[in-house]
């Protein structure tokens, strides 16, 4: 699985955005605050902010003290609706969803290990909310596997 700059910048600026949540400040953030506090290009986060406005995620106020705050709850948003929201399906074979992806009989049998994988993306990723992510407190499930060393490990082929 390939984690898109796209991805990896819209949890960063949801981070920074929920963090505000949870300390009950309800002041809207600016795309250049966070712009700045993230190292994230301003131009490619007004749009990865546009998306999540067009996904329910945010929501935005013009003007001089203008900004960007939550939409919903943040403990009802997984780091999964994020990802969907900026880059589609979590898990797909040429942009096609691995249910239907048609192979001769075979090779039928990988798509079972594309269903098998996706499943376990899902395990982690719709598990996870941004309110985890802002208070550091991961589920149990998901911190029990980010402490096993092999996980740590780079694999290359051959090894």
């Amino acid at each position: 699985m390939r984690v898109s700059a796209k991805s990896d910048y819209a949890l960063r600026a949801l981070i920074e955005i929920t963090q505000r949540w949870v300390a009950n400040d309800p002041s809207v953030v600016s795309a250049e605050e966070l712009s700045r506090a993230q190292g994230i290009p301003h131009g490619f986060l007004q749009g990865i902010l546009a998306d999540l406005r067009r996904a329910g995620v945010l929501t935005s106020q013009r003007g001089q003290s203008g900004g960007w705050k939550l939409a919903v709850d943040p403990n009802e948003i997984s780091v999964a609706d994020v990802m969907r929201a900026v880059d589609g399906p979590i898990v797909s074979i040429s942009g096609v969803r691995p249910e239907s992806v048609a192979y001769n009989e075979r090779a039928v049998v990988l798509q079972r290990v594309w269903i098998a994988a996706r499943a376990s993306l899902r395990d982690v990723l719709e598990h996870t909310t941004l309110t985890d992510l802002a208070k550091n407190k991961l589920p149990a499930g998901v911190e029990r596997r980010s402490r096993d060393e092999d996980a740590w490990q780079a694999r290359v082929p051959g090894s």
